[in-house]
Parts: C-alpha cells; structure tokens; sequence
C-alpha cells in the first residue's frame, strides 16, 4: 500500500512538473535558435528553462554579474506565472485522488509524499541549473514550496470552504485589487504612446515581441499592487532611492520594458483622493462583519492585512542590480498604510452609527 502511494504520487510529480517545463523547454530552445548565438552550446536553453521554471514558482537568484562578476540578486518575479504550477499540481495531484479511489487516509498520505517529491525534485533542477554567474537560492525555495504545494493540493478532492474571515478579507483584497487594475488599465490607455516607444527601442521581431507580450502579461499582476500602492499613498519604487507616489516622483530612468510605461510621468496630488477607497473599503468590512460579532470584524481585518502582507512580498523585490534593489511597494510602509486607513473606516463605520443614534432618541423626546 505504501509502494502504491508512493509511486502514484511519483508520476503525478513528474507530469506536473513536466506540464510546465517542457512548454518552457520549447520556447527557451526556440529562442536560443533564433538568437544565432555561436558560443552557447546546446546545454544553455535547457538551463534557462530550468531558471524559468524555478523562477515562476518565486524562487530567488544570487547573480555574479559578467564581465566583473558584481554581485546582484533577482527576487523580483511574475505574480502572474503562479497559475501555471499552480494549475499543474491541482490537475496531476487530482489524477492521485482518483487512482487511490479517494480514500481519505490515503489521498492524505499521498498529500505529503506529493509536497516532499516535488520539493525535493525542484531542488535537484537548482543543484543542475547552478552556475558560477546564477545561482538560485535552495533554502528559499523549501520555504516557499512545501506550503505552496501542500495548499495547493489541499485544494483537490473536496469541496474547499472558506472560513468567514477569510472569505470577507479575501473580497476586500479582491475589491482593491479589482479598482487598482482598472487604474492601472486608464494609465496604460493614457501613456500608450510611451509603451509603444519602448517597445519600438526594444525591436524585438516576431517571436521575440511573443515573450515580450508573455513577460508583460505574468507582470500585470505586480504592477496591479504597485497601482494599490500609489493609490493608498505610499507609492512605489522603480530602483533604489526611488519613489513614485501622488505626492513624489524621484525615477532618473526605468528598465526597457513596456509595462513600465505606465509609470506616471511627473507628481499627481490629486490622486491622494484614491486614500478615500481604503478607507471606505475599511468602512463595508466592518458592515459586514459587525452585525455577526466584534470577533470576526478583527480576525477579517488582520486576514486583509496578511493578505496584503503577502501580495506585497511577492509583489516586490531585486531586480538583478544594486541600482534595482527596490522594485515595488515597500514591505511595511504599504501594509501600514493600508493597516491605518482600513482603520479609520472601520472607526467610522462603528462610532458614527452610535453617535446618530442618540440624537435621534432626543429628537423623539
């Protein structure tokens, strides 16, 4: 029985991990062909597409940058490519569910045999995908895979009920992520002329101008928390000693890449009016929740701020040089400020009630 789990959580780990490499296999070889390159040899695609592969699944690189071998690290990566593993683990551990006939203590077994062999096979790719220039950082990737899967797998074979916080924080999130894109979208609209130009600097032919459109779509995701961050307040950087916010915009340059054409172009104080959006975000959280207890209006509201927390890390980081050490919102400055302003609606939303209400009693007398 043992042997049984044990191989059908092999060969599902192998075919989730093959549903995405391969793919990426593809693409990297196609790339390399195209580049015409005469000093690479064939073993370089495939350990770029051993990178990419850790790098969709948020696994940080230490980088010694050629030709004088400066030192870098490259933590900022795509939100967006998360759907891709996430999506081949939920298909290949569902496969496991349905051969072990969905017998509970097995299925809960294989859970765990899952978590650790795909953990440990992503591991071997680093140990093989290691070089004296990149190197992707191996304790990181324990940490951030074994919840990541075992969630992940979690998430198959029965129906997945969310707690009340949980629910109502995830809509809150969801609410401002939802109003960050759409502002998002308007600047993009607003600037097109600037997208255009960098991609026109890029030049980067048919099917280069293919992983260009990839690379921007996976980003969407980060520059949708970035977008939440400028319009909480706080803003966000594009490099170190750098700030874009409604009230400061200190950007000497950016990287060549379209998105980034988005980026206002110079202060925009009127936009601190967006703060008002938290705050009244704070003020329907607390609507919901404080008519079923005090209790749950908190555990919904520290939800919200993890959740923050959380897209915030993945959100942000390095981007290969010390000059771009700091991409994205601050860790703690942005959830703060969230923490605050989210605050003050729910203040709003508790005393005003409680205030009015006496006064309506006396204008009854």
């Amino acid at each position: 029985m043992f042997q049984r789990v044990l191989w059908v959580s092999l060969s599902q780990v192998l075919r989730s991990i093959a549903l995405v490499l391969l793919p990426i296999s593809f693409l990297t070889l196609i790339a390399w062909a195209t580049a015409g390159s005469i000093t690479g040899n064939t073993s370089d695609p495939i350990r770029a597409a051993m990178w990419v592969w850790l790098g969709i699944h948020h696994i940080p690189f230490s980088l010694s940058l050629p030709p004088a071998a400066v030192e870098g690290y490259l933590s900022y990566l795509p939100l967006g490519a998360l759907l891709f593993p996430f999506l081949a683990i939920r298909s290949s551990f569902s496969r496991v569910v349905e051969k072990l006939d969905k017998e509970t203590h097995l299925v809960n077994i294989a859970r765990v045999h899952f978590t650790i062999i795909y953990c440990l096979i992503a591991e071997l790719l680093i140990l093989a995908s290691k070089t004296d220039a990149i190197r992707p950082v191996w304790y990181v990737a324990i940490a951030i895979l074994i919840p990541a899967v075992y969630l992940t797998t979690l998430t198959v074979g029965k129906s997945v009920t969310l707690t009340q916080p949980l629910s109502f924080g995830t809509r809150i999130v969801a609410l401002l992520l939802g109003v960050s894109a759409l502002f998002l979208a308007l600047s993009l609209f607003i600037h097109v002329s600037t997208v255009r130009d960098l991609i026109t600097v890029l030049r980067p032919g048919v099917f280069g101008g293919f992983l260009l459109l990839l690379i921007n779509i996976v980003y969407l995701p980060n520059a949708a928390v970035s977008s939440m961050a400028y319009l909480s307040g706080t803003g966000f950087g594009v490099g170190s000693n750098t700030l874009v916010s409604p009230l400061e915009h200190s950007v000497a340059q950016i990287p060549a890449l379209p998105i980034l054409g988005a980026l206002p172009s110079t202060e925009h104080p009127q936009f601190l009016f967006s703060i008002f959006f938290f705050v009244m975000a704070g003020a329907l959280l607390a609507s919901w929740t404080i008519t079923l207890s005090t209790r749950i209006l908190w555990q919904s509201y520290f939800v919200t701020l993890s959740l923050i927390f959380l897209l915030t890390f993945f959100a942000s980081g390095s981007l290969l040089t010390e000059e771009m050490s700091a991409v994205g919102p601050s860790l703690w400055k942005f959830p703060l400020s969230v923490a605050i302003e989210m605050g003050i609606g729910i203040a709003l939303a508790i005393f005003i009630p409680q205030i009015s209400l006496p006064t309506r009693k006396a204008k009854i007398k």
